[in-house]
């Protein structure tokens, strides 16, 4: 192992404290399902559904978003064994906008047709999205699959937010449209290797 100088830092131990949030942060999302509603009687079918489709809903699209961008994480950080100071801190920043998804979760499946936390909630979703695609170009530099892969659900969360402005019912529908990345960087990644 090469010495490291006094202004870089491992990035594996980086990498240990992600996972660590990551896995903090989507398990919180779970937290308040249980104490989504609370019943007079045994809850049938219907009260049920009726007060947890949207919950799981919302669950559903921040844990799925929060898999992916651990993916990328690790992926990146899989790449760059040894980062500056300012990487390790874009990094941090990183980690505390996942670390804040189960606050915006916690409100957009509660409040979802507001369209106020129906924006924040998107905000947030495209703030993360942006760190993400910044770190890549930090490690990158350049135009490659995986800088395109990272600007996808930027270029979906930002009109999404738009949408969720003043249709907030409509907006997760076009947030899932993010996940379109991961099968961009397949299709294209599968067309450039080599024998492909």
């Amino acid at each position: 192992m090469t010495e490291l100088k006094s202004d870089q830092f491992e990035m594996r131990r980086l990498e240990s404290l992600s996972n660590t949030i990551f896995g903090v942060a989507m398990t919180l999302l779970a937290y308040d399902l249980p104490k989504a509603a609370v019943f007079t009687s045994a809850p049938d079918w219907s009260d049920l559904a009726h007060v947890y489709s949207g919950k799981l809903a919302g669950f559903a699209l921040s844990f799925i978003i929060a898999g992916v961008f651990w993916i990328s994480h690790h992926r990146r950080l899989a790449r760059q064994p040894v980062g500056s100071r300012g990487a390790v801190i874009l990094n941090l920043f990183f980690l505390l906008s996942i670390v804040l998804l189960p606050v915006t979760n916690g409100l957009y499946t509660n409040y979802g047709m507001s369209s106020a936390v129906a924006v924040l909630y998107g905000l947030h979703l495209t703030a993360i999205a942006g760190l993400n695609a910044w770190l890549w170009w930090t490690i990158l530099g350049s135009w490659r699959n995986e800088i395109m892969a990272s600007l996808f659900p930027l270029l979906v969360f930002i009109p999404g937010t738009i949408v969720a402005a003043f249709a907030p019912h409509v907006a997760p529908f076009v947030w899932f449209i993010a996940f379109g990345g991961l099968a961009i960087q397949r299709f294209y990644g599968a067309r450039t290797e080599p024998g492909a």
